[in-house]
């Protein structure tokens, strides 16, 4: 049975968002990619297992045929029944992002692994809501970063951390001294970064979201000791052309879901 329309929109504010940057993007020098991260809220472990199986199983193949990939799938660090599931998305242009619909109604495969999963009914959904904000990375690192348990799948951490700015000068400001040699800095002392990126449409805007990531809570604490302690970002965030960019720091630890490539 065929998906409604519905299923197949892109949401409006991220639509109204490629519109107004298509333009730019075009003419802008080597763009670096664009990211939709997904956050779905729930209130069971059933729900939890249901996201995860739509992504593992019908979503991540269809989106790896259309040449997108890796997909993230991450779930809360500390588990309980309303963990949410996180899916980080990245896509090489906007015009690849905006094709993923129509793409993804006229693949038979997905229309066929998903169709249970989308096709479930309003008393029993698969999930309770799902956020999507549309994000393209900073010029520092202008792709995703797989950290180096990916392949054997060994145990990691991830950190998701968004800085919301209370102005979107200010917001640019912040992006601009992580590009002046914050973002080096975080490789440089095994904070094994997965992405940056600034938000071009999104619930908590003017903010940037990125990753980072570790072996271990204990280890990773240790690496963010020794940025802080860095003469290099004493320097760089002591320099009055960056004061007061940031107004609020949101840090979410992560693990791995089963359907997670990265």
């Amino acid at each position: 049975m065929p998906f409604t329309a519905a299923h197949r929109f892109i949401p409006l504010v991220i639509l109204l968002a490629i519109t107004s940057i298509n333009s730019f993007a075009v003419a802008g020098p080597a763009q670096g990619q664009y990211y939709e991260l997904r956050v779905y809220t729930t209130k069971s472990a059933e729900q939890q297992k249901l996201v995860n199986d739509y992504w593992q199983d019908a979503a991540i193949p269809a989106y790896n045929r259309m040449g997108i990939q890796p997909i993230g799938v991450f779930t809360d660090l500390v588990v309980s029944a309303t963990s949410r599931i996180y899916v980080i998305i990245p896509c090489d242009s906007l015009d690849v992002f905006a094709s993923i619909p129509a793409k993804l109604a006229a693949d038979a495969a997905y229309q066929r692994d998903a169709a249970d999963y989308m096709g479930r009914p309003k008393s029993d959904p698969p999930y309770e809501r799902f956020e999507s904000s549309l994000n393209v990375a900073f010029d520092a690192m202008k792709n995703l970063s797989l950290p180096p348990s990916t392949a054997q799948k060994t145990p990691w951490i991830f950190e998701l951390r968004t800085y919301l700015s209370p102005t979107e000068e200010k917001g640019a400001n912040k992006v601009r001294m992580f590009n002046s040699g914050e973002v080096p800095l975080m490789q440089q002392f095994g904070l094994n970064p997965v992405f940056f990126s600034r938000t071009l449409a999104g619930s908590q805007m003017p903010d940037l979201v990125y990753m980072v990531s570790g072996p271990n809570l204990e280890d990773h604490k240790k690496h963010w000791q020794a940025f802080r302690d860095a003469p290099v970002w004493k320097k760089l965030s002591a320099d009055p052309q960056y004061k007061d960019n940031v107004s609020k720091t949101i840090s979410v630890f992560l693990q791995r879901t089963p359907a997670s490539q990265i």
